[in-house]
């Protein structure tokens, strides 16, 4: 098994493949807590984590920012009192992509500091 956040992100070919299900259902066990959605037949990893207050939740959207502007990959963050829900996909292959996973696993670094 590879670790996901030992990895760093790789520019993806444009208009390659997105994974296919059976590579997702290797890679999504080892994150905590995340779910493949589907938007406009896209798949996405997103997941939600609670704070105790606005400050906390903001702190840890920028530092997510930070995340992404080192990796060269953005995901779609919502940051609210008390929660923030971050979303990941690659727009290049019109769903997921080994970046995803390993932004995913990163960013759960990040909240368990």
């Amino acid at each position: 098994m590879i670790d996901l956040k030992s990895m760093s992100c790789a520019p993806p070919r444009i208009g390659g493949a997105p994974l296919d299900n059976s590579v997702i259902e290797t890679y999504l066990p080892q994150l905590s807590h995340w779910e493949v959605i589907e938007v406009d037949g896209e798949k996405r990893l997103t997941r939600q984590y609670k704070f105790n207050n606005f400050s906390a939740a903001l702190k840890f959207t920028n530092n997510i920012g930070e995340l992404a502007e080192q990796e060269d990959h953005h995901p779609a963050i919502i940051t609210e009192w008390g929660r923030v829900t971050v979303t990941w996909w690659t727009h290049a292959v019109n769903g997921l992509h080994l970046n995803d996973f390993i932004s995913a696993a990163k960013t759960d670094q990040i909240f368990t500091g």
